[in-house]
């Protein structure tokens, strides 16, 4: 069977916290944060959906991982302007790795923008030591901008990426 992207339920939600907590203390993403605030948000999936849509990608019925998609105006917007939509929170289970969930939601992601009348852009947050989900972005044509770099606390810097909705007039 193939990856099945859908809006998360609110039966999925503990399951989806879970994974995304596990997946970020497994790779070391919560190591420079001085508490557990930002791990209480990624296990608060009902919240994120109260403000943003959470995807999660399914195989099998079995629940790999999930993202955060917020459109322009949503307060799960970290860096996103009013043209922006932006993501955040992609995780993939280290079971469910390898098997194009990840990039699923990417692209889930951007038709999701795309779909939005005014969005030009799509853009992310993501840590330096998480370079599976850079090659993903970078190959689905997000570019770098480190002119917006920036971090939520001062031990935990964080790399931008964007992508453009649409080519520019010629």
């Amino acid at each position: 069977m193939d990856i099945v992207i859908r809006t998360a339920e609110p039966a999925d939600y503990a399951e989806l916290g879970d994974i995304t907590a596990r997946a970020y203390l497994d790779d070391g993403l919560l190591d420079g944060n001085t508490d557990d605030s930002y791990e209480r948000a990624l296990r608060d999936v009902a919240g994120r959906a109260a403000d943003a849509e959470v995807l999660v990608a399914t195989l099998d019925g079995v629940l790999l991982g999930g993202v955060t998609f917020a459109p322009p105006g949503s307060r799960m917007a970290d860096i996103a302007g009013p043209d922006e939509a932006e993501f955040r929170m992609l995780t993939v289970a280290r079971a469910g790795r390898g098997r194009g969930a990840g990039e699923a939601l990417v692209r889930a992601c951007i038709g999701r923008a795309r779909a939005l009348d005014g969005v030009t852009r799509l853009v992310l947050s993501t840590q330096a030591q998480s370079p599976a989900a850079h090659r993903i972005y970078e190959r689905l044509g997000f570019v770098r901008t480190p002119e917006r770099d920036w971090a939520p606390v001062p031990t935990v810097p964080l790399l931008t990426y964007a992508l453009e909705l649409y080519a520019p007039e010629q």
